[in-house]
């Protein structure tokens, strides 16, 4: 198998209206040249409201970069108010779907099996899940890191996750807003 190119996602979270995101878009296709999509691939990763925006820019413009979404439900329909489930990405073009980032591990209390589950929904669709692993700084303080993390891979990664389905992207939750900066090691 050929080496897997970097990935650069970018996830706005709560940010720009779909006016600003077909904007930002634009914006980074004039920043993005043809070394850099050589050397990497890139994906954004905006709010649920701009991603029709985001994707017909994308299309239209015929940027390569790939669209992604935050967060998708495990269930393919139902009762299920203010959510978005993976088969309604997937008719997006959605090609990546961020699960189990530490705000909803944190704010939302998602545990391993569900974000394994939404993982899994992901790759029913023909999507790639990006699977988000970390520690807290507490947890790092305690010594429990690698355990923390290495547990949290095992109970996250989706049953036939490959390199070409699956990225796992570790969050170093204690580096997050404090200035410290997480190395390779």
């Amino acid at each position: 198998m050929a080496d897997r190119k970097p990935l650069i996602s970018g996830n706005w979270k709560m940010n720009h209206n779909h006016f600003e995101a077909i904007q930002t878009t634009q914006k980074l296709s004039y920043a993005l040249t043809r070394e850099d999509i050589e050397a990497v691939d890139v994906s954004l990763h905006p709010p649920f409201t701009d991603i029709r925006s985001v994707q017909t820019t994308l299309e239209s413009d015929k940027i390569p970069v790939s669209l992604g979404a935050q967060n998708c439900h495990w269930e393919v329909s139902g009762a299920f108010t203010g959510e978005v489930s993976a088969a309604m990405l997937a008719k997006l073009n959605v090609s990546l779907v961020i699960v189990g980032h530490s705000e909803r591990r944190t704010d939302h209390g998602e545990q391993s099996a569900l974000v394994k589950a939404k993982a899994e929904a992901v790759l029913a669709n023909a999507m790639t899940a990006v699977v988000c692993i970390g520690e807290t700084e507490a947890q790092r303080d305690a010594g429990n890191a690698e355990a923390l993390v290495t547990q949290q891979m095992r109970d996250s990664l989706p049953a036939g996750a490959t390199a070409a389905n699956t990225v796992v992207a570790y969050e170093p939750v204690w580096a997050i807003g404090t200035g410290e900066t997480a190395t390779p090691e």
